[in-house]
């Protein structure tokens, strides 16, 4: 998977997690997939630096997914659309 298709894949993972995250109300899109195209980009970096994974490889693609998918989550986690108003 080249580069382009990271940033792709993380992009709709990223979108999608936020559509669909029950509180997504506080955060924007934006936000959402930049952090998860920035965080599978990184993955894909450090594994290809520290030789975990080369391109193309499976594991390459499966920790770019669950890295965009794990801040998805956490971003979704930590507060989105939480204000002072809201009840728990």
């Amino acid at each position: 998977m080249g580069w382009f298709e990271t940033v792709f894949l993380a992009a709709v993972i990223g979108f999608a997690g936020w559509r669909f995250h029950p509180s997504r109300g506080g955060r924007r899109a934006g936000f959402v997939v930049g952090a998860a195209i920035v965080v599978a980009l990184a993955v894909k970096l450090g594994g290809n630096a520290s030789g975990a994974f080369s391109d193309g490889q499976s594991l390459e693609w499966l920790a770019t997914v669950l890295s965009a998918i794990a801040v998805v989550a956490l971003l979704g986690r930590t507060g989105g659309g939480r204000g002072p108003d809201s009840h728990p």
